[in-house]
């Protein structure tokens, strides 16, 4: 068949825009799926939408896909979208996260005004929580360091099992989920 032309490309992203937007809506996958379906007669609009599901079948005469098929066609639409939104936000994160440091600077500086001449304590509020925010998106923060102590502030204990007692330690477990359940 080859490869879809700019415009039928076109369509079928916009179909997955479409799902998405949907499916976010709360709307559920067959009333998704039919909404999207090139059949007329399935279609809950009662048109032919472009590229929808089922556009082989419709063009051809054919049956239109079952509500099972329709479904997964539908779920398909949704996880490729999806994932594609996902390689285009890992793509841009550099221009992405600087927009949003641009975004969270203009939000200061309006805050930071009210706090300084005010004295507002909920301007003064917003301008930490602001701070904060820019700080871990621009990775300022320091990581947080923890220790780990056991009884008393000693020694961790560690121990190690061989196969043996793990392979015990399962078939008790085993034992007690079948055993003598009180209920």
């Amino acid at each position: 068949m080859g490869r879809p032309n700019r415009a039928i490309r076109d369509a079928i992203t916009q179909r997955r825009a479409d799902a998405i937007d949907l499916k976010l809506a709360g709307v559920d996958w067959l009333t998704i799926a039919r909404k999207l379906a090139a059949d007329p007669s399935i279609n809950s609009d009662g048109v032919a939408y472009p590229q929808g599901y089922g556009i082989d079948k419709y063009k051809r005469g054919q049956e239109p896909p079952t509500d099972k098929r329709l479904i997964e066609l539908a779920c398909k639409d949704v996880s490729k979208a999806l994932l594609e939104r996902t390689t285009v936000l890992d793509g841009n994160s550099d221009e992405l996260r600087q927009l949003m440091v641009e975004r969270l600077e203009r939000l200061f500086f309006t805050v930071y005004r009210a706090a300084i001449r005010s004295g507002d304590y909920q301007a003064v509020d917003r301008a930490v929580r602001i701070i904060e925010r820019s700080s871990r998106l621009l990775g300022l923060d320091r990581p947080v360091r923890a220790d780990l102590s056991g009884p008393d502030g000693g020694a961790v204990q560690v121990e190690t099992a061989g196969l043996a007692e793990l392979e015990r330690l399962i078939a008790l477990a085993g034992t007690a989920e079948g055993g003598d359940a009180e209920g």
